[in-house]
């Protein structure tokens, strides 16, 4: 069938419907009757198109709402994301409607369901497949964040490089020879840079990087399982270099308790640059990444009609030298 045939009242008549009933369908209304659903969603499968498709005939409705597509929502940082991505949402009067995935099975089609409602969407990198993202790509426009972009979106992320940089002050500056990596880099695409800047930056200076990170996720509960299984080795690491702040926190907690002195026994860095880092003591050494500006910036590339997304858009990041490193305080 021509895709020219294919518009929202060939549907509705089609259906024998009237074209509200359509529009309601699309956005995954629970206003209309499972029988109505029933009928409006075989016309569409039977003419060849997915819902998705139909969206973007119904390209005039507005929902006046943005969808935000997250693994999960524990911790400082996504509530950091969250939090700016709903203030630059209601500059423009949008609502924002959440889907956290908790890496669940039916995550993709509940993301390709959530396209149906919004008119834009935020998929932090990750979260879903690269199928789903060209498919709700071609019905909404979308911005990864912390990914990259591709030909259907573009991406905003932070620069995870500066990764490196603490890793050759820690060499360079210390002098320190035995570095541990506290993250999973395959669990997320951030780790991933973190982990390969820390390795870059051993083979820049001639030094043997670790063979393997101490896989754990991002928690403050994984930093002290991290600081017992390198506490259960004997010999510890001059330094460790953990994803982000939240586990390098929680492994400073650990090692204190165990009557470890940071920097003295063991230095540690983190990654975030959250308001507690700066609170311990030692104060935490880390990377400040600009947080809410990545969540308002891909929101307003999801609302600003004039403005067609593309490629990447990276933010810097800045290295903060505190005490649990080595460095005198505000040095």
């Amino acid at each position: 069938m021509s895709n020219r045939r294919v518009s929202l009242r060939w549907v509705a008549e089609q259906a024998g419907v009237s074209p509200a009933t359509v529009s309601r369908v699309s956005r995954g209304s629970a206003q209309v009757s499972p029988e109505l659903r029933d009928r409006v969603l075989r016309v569409i499968e039977e003419s060849g198109y997915r819902p998705n498709h139909l969206g973007r005939a119904l390209a005039e409705v507005r929902h006046g709402a943005l969808g935000l597509v997250f693994p999960g929502l524990s911790g400082p940082y996504f509530t950091e994301l969250l939090q700016g991505f709903e203030a630059e949402a209601l500059e423009t009067g949008d609502s924002v409607l959440l889907l956290a995935s908790h890496y669940r099975a039916d995550t993709d089609a509940k993301v390709i369901d959530l396209a149906g409602r919004v008119d834009g969407m935020a998929i932090h990198a990750g979260t879903v497949s690269d199928a789903v993202v060209e498919e709700v790509s071609q019905q909404v426009r979308v911005v990864m964040m912390c990914g990259t972009a591709n030909r259907w979106n573009a991406s905003v992320s932070t620069d995870n490089t500066t990764s490196g940089a603490l890793t050759r002050h820690l060499l360079v500056e210390h002098g320190y020879r035995r570095l541990a990596f506290v993250g999973h880099p395959e669990g997320s695409p951030d780790v991933t840079s973190r982990w390969d800047a820390f390795l870059a930056a051993h083979h820049e200076v001639g030094v043997a990087p670790p063979v393997q990170p101490v896989r754990v996720g991002l928690q403050q509960s994984d930093g002290v399982i991290a600081a017992e299984r390198i506490l259960a080795e004997g010999t510890l690491p001059d330094a460790v270099v953990c994803a982000n702040d939240e586990t390098a926190l929680g492994l400073m907690l650990c090692v204190l308790g165990r009557g470890l002195r940071v920097p003295d026994d063991l230095a540690v860095t983190g990654f975030d640059d959250m308001n507690m880092a700066a609170m311990v003591r030692p104060g935490l050494t880390t990377v400040r990444q600009p947080v809410r500006e990545l969540a308002t910036t891909t929101a307003r590339l999801l609302t600003d009609p004039d403005t067609r997304p593309a490629g990447d858009l990276v933010l810097p990041t800045e290295l903060v030298l505190r005490g649990s490193c080595g460095c005198r305080p505000g040095g």
